[in-house]
Order: structure tokens, then C-alpha cells, then sequence
């Protein structure tokens, strides 16, 4: 793969083949041994190459916990920031220089609680940014306390007696706040992870991804219904765009709707059931109302949603920003510091 990177003054820079190689930095990587990280890490490291962008366009930005030790492992510019703030801060990135692509990496922990009304406004605002959420159920930088994912009944050093807080689910949070590009994936399904945040990649707009990610530490098997590998055939739902949901060993099960947009589980071949009765994917459908209704399955009564539910085209803060500071500049001119400072009353003191 060849890259031509642009500068900050639209210089190009030579072109440059890149590999995997080139995204690995020289740091030891301080994860505990068998993290789901690892795994994330080298799936981004593997489509980092593919994007035809060059290292030094590319920015990582992270909170606070394990997750947010990423931006040291990949050999790009990074930004280890502060607890809950690397959306705002990656924001403001993003809008001073909107030639980079700018990631954020967050957990449940850091993106969800402290973290939540900035991330919830990254993507309300449609911002440029690549946000990948590792979902891990617990905290795991601090020694398993209790999430705002972890299950209700959920007993950690935080919750002895069983969490009683309602968790939240990241992906309803994100249509929610009506991020443009939602999707989820799995920390060992290392290719539909590769196809996820490549995509992502190339969205134009806010995109978030959440990614099952196994804590074998202090939350060992969190999903292990959806990623045990002689179960999960039956429970997980594949989407892909513009084709029945279809899931199961036989691929004979789907997802229709019955009655007021209550979905179903059914098996094509039983009752007159055909393919034509299934729902069919739309990941561009105008309204997030499907999209919303597959981030609500969960087991036991229906496989989860994975892949991209929501995928749509609206304008992107960063281009909002840069077109009116031009049209600004356009019929008012350049701005003056120091007359600014000086208008209106001020004063002298000595």
C-alpha cells in the first residue's frame, strides 16, 4: 500500500509503502498476559496500512484506563489524556486541524461515566472522530470495580452485595445522541473487527464502535455466550447490508416483526416462514428506529447485533466550523487581538 500525506500547508509528502510494522511502536506493551487488547491493538495496527493515510496524519487520543494505554503502542501521534475528557480534547483537535484523522480510545469506565456528557456530545455534534469503546463490564485499571455496563446482580469489590444500578448499553447510547456511524464487534473475531474499523475509518462524521472485550482478570468470560466457539453460531447476528438477518448453525433462523414492531425469532422453513418474511438490514434507513431495535437484542431470547446498524450521511462539525470561520473572515476580514482587548471599558491599574 502506497500513502501521500498532506501537511498541516497542504505539502505532500513522498510517497511511502507501509505495513503493519510501521504502526508498532517501540514500547512494551503493559497489558495483563491474555487481554482482549492485544488483540484490538493488532487488528488496528493490520487496517492502519490500508488507509492510504500517512503515520504522522494520524492521531491517538485516550482517557484514563487500560484501554487508554493504546496511543503509546501505536507509532503515530498520541495524546494520553485525562479521565473522561479525550472526546473534548480530541475535538478540539479535530477542529484546529481537520486534515488529521483523529481516534479516540475509551472503555465502558472512562467513556460512559465520568466520560459520558463528553462523549454523548462528540456525537451529537457529528465530529470527525473514530471512537473505539472497549466493553469490558468492569474496571479494570482500579482492580474490578463495578461498570456502567456491568449486569444488574453484578458483585465486585465496589458491589459486594450485587450491583442494583441499571447498566447502560453503549450502543443505544450512541444512536441516542444520534452518532452518524455506529457499528459493533468482538475483541477475538479478528477479521469482522479489521472489516469494522476500517469502515469506521472511512466514515465521514462521528463514528463509534463498540467492541466486546474480554477482562480475564477480574471479568473473565463477560461474553463468553456470544464468543464461546460452539455457541455462537446461534448467537450472534451478523449484519450486512441489504440481506435477511439470518443467523444460527443452518442459517435457517432470522428476525421478523410481529405485531407493533415487536421482534421475533424464526426458524425459515417452519409455519410457511420464508426468507422474504425476515427483516432486511438498512444501515441508511433515515430514522435510527431499526437501528435501535437491534441494539436492544441481547440473549437469551436473541442473538446480538453485530457489524454496522447505523450508517448515514450528514455534515461534519469540523467542515461546519472551518466554512463559517471563512465565510467570517470573507465579510469581516481578519480579526485584531489587540483592539479586542482594548474595547469596550477598560482600565489601567498601577
Amino acid at each position: 500500500m502506497t500513502t501521500n500525506g498532506n501537511g498541516h500547508n497542504g505539502e505532500s509528502t513522498p510517497l511511502v509503502k507501509l505495513t503493519r510494522k510501521d504502526f508498532v511502536s517501540d514500547q512494551d506493551v503493559r497489558w495483563c498476559p491474555g487481554c482482549g487488547d492485544y488483540a484490538i491493538l493488532a487488528q488496528v495496527q493490520k487496517v492502519m496500512p490500508e488507509l492510504g493515510i500517512a503515520r504522522e496524519n494520524i492521531v491517538f487520543i485516550s482517557g484514563i484506563g487500560c484501554s487508554s494505554r493504546f496511543p503509546y503502542y501505536m507509532n503515530t501521534y498520541g495524546f494520553h489524556t485525562i479521565h473522561g475528557r479525550a472526546p473534548a480534547i480530541a475535538t478540539g483537535l479535530k477542529v484546529s486541524r481537520p486534515d488529521l484523522q483523529v481516534w479516540v480510545v475509551t472503555g465502558d469506565g472512562d467513556g460512559l461515566s465520568i466520560g459520558g456528557n463528553h462523549l454523548i456530545h462528540a456525537l451529537r455534534r457529528n465530529v470527525d472522530l473514530k471512537i473505539m469503546l472497549f466493553n469490558n463490564r468492569i474496571y479494570g485499571l482500579t482492580k474490578g470495580q463495578y461498570s456502567p455496563t456491568s449486569e444488574l446482580g453484578k458483585k465486585t469489590k465496589s458491589t459486594p452485595f450485587g450491583s442494583i444500578d441499571h447498566p447502560f448499553n453503549p450502543i443505544s447510547v450512541a444512536l441516542g445522541a444520534e452518532a452518524s456511524f455506529v457499528a459493533r464487534s468482538i475483541d477475538t473475531e479478528t477479521k469482522h473487527l479489521q472489516e469494522v474499523i476500517a469502515r469506521a475509518a472511512q466514515h465521514k462524521g462521528s463514528a463509534f464502535v463498540e467492541i466486546y472485550q474480554n477482562c480475564n482478570v477480574f471479568n473473565d468470560g463477560a461474553f463468553e455466550n456470544v464468543t464461546d466457539k460452539n455457541t455462537k453460531a446461534d448467537h450472534q447476528l451478523l449484519l450486512e447490508q441489504g440481506k435477511p438477518m439470518l443467523f444460527g448453525k443452518d442459517r435457517n433462523r432470522g428476525i421478523k416483526l410481529s405485531g407493533m414492531f415487536h421482534p421475533q425469532v424464526v426458524t425459515v422453513g417452519e409455519n410457511g416462514i420464508t426468507e422474504a418474511d425476515l427483516l432486511v438490514h438498512d444501515e441508511k434507513a433515515p430514522h435510527s428506529g431499526l437501528a435501535f431495535l437491534l441494539s436492544q437484542l441481547a440473549l437469551p431470547d436473541y442473538p446480538v447485533a453485530l457489524g454496522v446498524l447505523r450508517n448515514v450521511e450528514r455534515p461534519a462539525y469540523d467542515q461546519l466550523a472551518m466554512a463559517q470561520e471563512a465565510t467570517h473572515i470573507e465579510t469581516r476580514g481578519k480579526g485584531d487581538l489587540k483592539k479586542l482587548l482594548h474595547a469596550g471599558d477598560t482600565w489601567m491599574v498601577s
